[in-house]
């Protein structure tokens, strides 16, 4: 269980969803005999329940390995579920290091509009406050006056400094502005948010790789890490949102967001399955701390309902 409560409750209810879905769809499968046919039965409950087919595979074969002359109770099967699933997670359970120098370490964060992409921006920002490190906003979304808007407040709430333009504004001269400020101010971490239009992809990436060569004439480095914050309402349309970014930006980690109880979080199994990209943090909630760096054991139990059984 975690070391923080509060965290671990939110964590409970952030996965109800996916959890009451997975064990749903396990419902009456357990105490049967084993054969093919209920194993069967079990690897589509898996994959109905968004945890990806590898997994899924994966789970059966453990189950099907010596099992087939005796039952397996439901905590038995939820045991084979949570490690399979923590065997997918914990590789890619990986915290966002900020380890550039010279600074700043300068993190594209990208995700289409009602991602929660701007909300997770300034939760990220509070989470590297709380870790002592100087971090710098920076509003590239300039195709959204609600966007500058909502990145400003936060960042007055949160007390990091902020780089903006005019709506519709150069979003690429913004961001070069906001490199020379961080830099001459001695700031550790530069958060840029970026347009979320798909629409149009070769605007987008237009945009993306201008933004790329402002920072390369200032940092060759940079950007240091690329951001792709995820909606976990979407269940396994995110799959296909990592497929396109991917294309346009060059993904180099993940941000799930809106594990909010009606969320289908099982897809983050999917996604590390699939991609193998990093998976920074989680975000459970709206309030400013809602998000954390995740632990792939205790996802995995919650999601396998491991936790039910046991405390219940």
């Amino acid at each position: 269980m975690s070391t923080n409560p509060a965290w671990h409750e939110k964590l409970l209810g952030g996965f109800k969803k996916t959890s009451d879905r997975l064990l749903g769809n396990l419902a009456g499968l357990s105490g049967a005999r084993l054969d093919d046919t209920t194993l069967d039965d079990i690897e589509e409950a898996l994959i109905a329940s968004d945890l990806g087919p590898g997994t899924a595979a994966k789970v059966r074969a453990r189950l099907a390995e010596g099992q087939y002359e005796r039952n397996m109770e439901e905590l038995g099967i939820r045991l084979v579920v949570a490690e399979e699933i923590e065997r997918a997670l914990a590789p890619v359970a990986k915290h966002l290091e900020i380890e550039a120098f010279p600074r700043p370490q300068v993190i594209l964060v990208i995700g289409v509009n009602g991602s929660g992409k701007t909300t997770t921006i300034a939760k990220l920002a509070n989470l590297l406050v709380e870790q002592d490190y100087g971090v710098m906003l920076a509003a590239g979304d300039t195709f959204r006056a609600a966007a500058i808007g909502q990145l400003k407040t936060w960042a007055e709430r949160i007390g990091v400094p902020i780089v903006t333009g005019p709506e519709g504004g150069d979003a690429a001269g913004i961001v070069y502005e906001a490199v020379k400020q961080a830099t001459a101010t001695g700031i550790d971490v530069l958060i840029v948010d970026t347009a979320g239009r798909l629409q149009n992809k070769r605007e987008l990436m237009d945009e993306l790789a201008k933004i790329r060569r402002v920072l390369g004439r200032l940092n060759p480095a940079a950007p240091h890490d690329v951001v792709l914050v995820l909606d976990a309402t979407t269940g396994q349309n995110a799959l296909n949102q990592i497929e396109v970014f991917k294309e346009v930006a060059g993904v180099t980690g993940l941000v799930m967001t809106k594990l909010d109880g009606t969320a289908r979080g099982g897809v983050l199994v999917a996604a590390a399955e699939k991609y193998g990209l990093p998976i920074h943090a989680i975000g459970v909630g709206e309030k400013v701390d809602d998000l954390r760096p995740f632990d792939a054991n205790e996802v995995a139990r919650i999601i396998a309902g491991v936790e039910a059984l046991t405390n219940g």
